[in-house]
């Protein structure tokens, strides 16, 4: 065995002839990414693989030196034969490995890490330069058939000034499955054409790539549409960019029902349908936009959304806590009040749960992390909960970023009032009766990665310093708000963007992130920017996409732009939502609608929220038909709760369910006094008006008109007409 002072003199020739060229920070962490061995399915994982764990891409650096050098008694380094370590003969290959081959014996990341081993595993994490920027070529590119590839280079800059060329080091990953390949050098390879987005990392930055590869099309030619705004501006570029034309403005009676079903969840009237479609005043879209904005429809409708969100539901709110949260929403609505200040009164609320309804916000959140999450999803569009575990794989956020923002929840704390009918007396998470919200300055929140008490954080800064009489509650409530804030206005206008579309420009609407780009990076920030500048105006959003012919383009595609789903080249139809549906249906055939736990008259999209907790509804009743066609629990703060899949049963309901059953007999609908209409064709076009906002094609009244004249029981007969139309997809889709 050789003595000390041999060992001694081994680790410093090695030192003298690796050291100075390897870096832990900078170059071992970056050979360990590179090699893939810290993604989740390899020694990322979470639970690691075959006893090795590393920290997810590379997200802490000490972990990862405690794994590689000194875990496991160091047993995976050999400083004396640096080719014998067992890090690199299983990574390489040379012993059975279950990740197979992942380091190239010729290839820098195996020369970094035998250097560093051979130098005695030198960590520099203090001292080593920080990467502070990440300049990549090109970030955009538009590449016309026949190219084919594109080279990507990447400049990373350190905290000391040094500028270094790390394409062969930055990893390359494709965000969309099948589009491109890319090899280790950054070249990209189209497999097919469309627009692919690459994420290019390297150590602690992140830059995303945006291509497009455009199908060589000689006979295209561009269409010139005539542009109502910005918005079209931006929508229509794009187009020309793809070779795609945008499909014709829509007709009237489209419109006003497509207005009509965005704005105030219903179909509208027939007579008012009639009236617009005979209006020849050029403005009358416009003057239609500004009538439905401040009908009462609309703020129940779009109180609707904001309630899908925010979790209105009777069983951790109680029916009571329920209405008072829904009706003051509404409230906020109808009063057009600035979108900021809702959501700055939720987040800084606290009080009694009846008479503070802004509270409830808090009371269906019950836990520090549960208000962290439901915050940064519903009002930044940005999706935590993966970095509960370990730091978020796909996005900025780290664990210390997760709990940290979650301390600055920690303090909320419930107090029961009276006996108020708990089925546990020492539950403060009971459902039935008011409690009190308020801040207990004993509560905190342990941040599971140190074992230490989390720093309040505002998420992606610091806490501000709070002002005078202001807590952390009411500090967050007024940075979350800003016009400052880079995401609050984007996701806000991103999601007014969805429900008038169909589609958010970033898609899902709450997770936006760099691996998760906006199909119109620009559009999306100029919509910002106005939102900001207009006070934080819902109506002021909405009416500017409704007046741009992008939203009024009809949904039958032209023969460039059929396959497209994702750029708004035409309207992409979509299922009425069962709010939608019922409410239509009822309104439609001038019945009055009649559901369990409210008032008769009451719409669907006018209920403060579902009664949960109760077992599931009477197969028989209304709201059976509004579980089935996707009316969510409101469990989760997620658009996605909303269901809009077919299903066999959905089919089975308007085939011959009991809620269409009741509504078409309903001895007093529309029906009773079309029964004494003498004129056949005068009944029919009235009730395609009615269910279908259009008139009857010739070959359609022909037909109808034939069935009444030959009835013997007139009432059967527009039955079965009503019937038909209600099955139609036209009935059935938002176009």
């Amino acid at each position: 065995m050789p003595s000390k002072t041999v060992i001694t003199a081994i680790l410093v020739a090695n030192i003298i002839s690796a050291s100075a060229e390897v870096s832990f920070r900078n170059d071992v962490m970056a050979a360990i990414s590179k090699a893939g061995c810290n993604l989740g399915t390899c020694h990322g994982n979470a639970t690691g693989k075959g006893g090795f764990k590393l920290s997810l891409r590379g997200q802490d650096a000490d972990f990862d030196f405690k794994a590689l050098a000194r875990d496991a008694s160091g047993r995976r380094v050999n400083a004396f034969a640096a080719e014998k370590s067992l890090l690199l003969v299983k990574a390489s290959n040379k012993i059975a490995h279950e990740g197979g081959k992942k380091l190239d014996l010729q290839g820098w990341e195996y020369q970094v890490l035998r250097d560093w081993i051979a130098a005695g595993m030198l960590r520099d994490d203090a001292t080593a330069p920080k990467v502070t920027k990440l300049a990549v070529t090109p970030t955009e590119s538009v590449l016309d058939e026949p190219a084919s590839t594109v080279q990507i280079k990447v400049q990373a800059t350190f905290a000391d000034g040094v500028q270094r060329d790390v394409t062969e080091r930055a990893i390359y990953e494709p965000l969309q499955n099948g589009l491109v390949e890319v090899s280790k050098s950054g070249l990209v390879k189209r497999l097919q054409f469309g627009e692919p987005s690459i994420l290019v990392r390297f150590l602690n930055q992140s830059v995303p790539v945006r291509l497009t590869f455009v199908k060589a099309n000689p006979a295209f030619a561009w269409s010139q549409p005539r542009r109502n705004s910005k918005i079209d501006a931006h929508v229509f570029n794009k187009l020309k960019t793809l070779r795609m034309n945008p499909s014709a403005v829509c007709g009237d009676d489209v419109f006003i029902r497509r207005a009509w079903l965005d704005l105030c969840g219903m179909i509208p009237p027939a007579d008012a349908a009639r009236a617009f479609a005979a209006d020849k005043s050029p403005d009358k879209r416009a003057r239609l936009i500004d009538q439905l904005l401040v009908r009462p429809e609309f703020a129940d409708f779009w109180a609707l959304k904001w309630a899908d969100v925010l979790k209105v539901e009777s069983r951790t709110l109680d029916k009571t806590g329920m209405q008072a949260f829904h009706d003051w929403i509404r409230a906020a609505i109808a009063q057009n009040r600035p979108v900021n200040e809702l959501v700055r009164d939720m987040i800084a609320s606290r009080g009694s749960t009846y008479h503070e309804p802004a509270s409830n916000f808090y009371r269906a959140n019950r836990t520090p992390e549960a208000r962290a999450v439901a915050a940064a999803q519903v009002f930044l569009g940005t999706r935590l909960q993966c970095a509960q575990c370990h730091n978020h794989p796909f996005d900025r956020w780290t664990q210390d970023d997760y709990y940290n923002w979650s301390a600055v929840f920690a303090r909320v704390d419930y107090k029961i009032i009276g006996d108020n009918k708990r089925r546990d007396k020492s539950d403060k998470h009971e459902f039935n009766g008011e409690q009190i919200v308020f801040l207990n300055a004993k509560l905190s929140v342990e941040n599971p990665r140190t074992g230490d008490t989390a720093k309040a954080k505002f998420l992606g800064g610091d806490l501000a310093r709070p002002a005078d009489k202001e807590d952390e509650l009411q500090a967050a409530a007024n940075w979350l708000t800003s016009g400052q804030h880079p995401l609050f206005a984007k996701s806000q206008v991103n999601r007014i963007w969805y429900h008038l579309m169909g589609r958010g420009l970033v898609d899902p609407v709450d997770d936006m992130r760099l691996t998760n780009p906006a199909s119109h990076p620009k559009l999306l920030e100029e919509l910002a920017q106005d939102f900001i500048r207009s006070g934080f105006d819902l109506r002021h959003v909405i009416r500017s996409i409704m007046l741009s012919k992008t939203y009024q383009l009809e949904a039958a595609p032209n023969d460039t732009n059929a396959a497209d789903t994702i750029n708004y080249s035409h309207r992409i139809p979509r299922r009425l939502s069962a709010e939608q549906l019922i409410d239509s249906l009822y309104a439609s055939l001038r019945v009055t609608p009649s559901f369990d736990e409210w008032k008769p008259g009451t719409r669907a999209s006018q209920m403060p929220g579902p009664m949960n907790g109760r077992g599931s509804p009477n197969p028989m009743s209304p709201e059976a038909f509004l579980v089935q066609f996707g009316r969510p629990k409101r469990e989760l703060t997620c658009e996605c709760e909303r269901g809009s899949d077919t299903s066999l049963g959905q089919i089975f309901q308007f085939i011959g369910g009991p809620t269409i059953t009741r509504v078409i007999t309903d001895k007093h609908n529309r029906l009773g006094s079309l029964t004494k209409q003498p004129d056949n064709g005068a009944a029919v076009r009235d009730l395609f008006w009615a269910l279908l906002t259009r008139a009857p094609t010739p070959d359609e009244a022909k037909v109808m008109e034939a069935l009444l004249a030959s009835a013997k029981d007139r009432r059967l007969a527009l039955e079965d007409i009503a019937w038909s139309l209600v099955n139609a997809k036209e009935f059935l889709l938002c176009r």
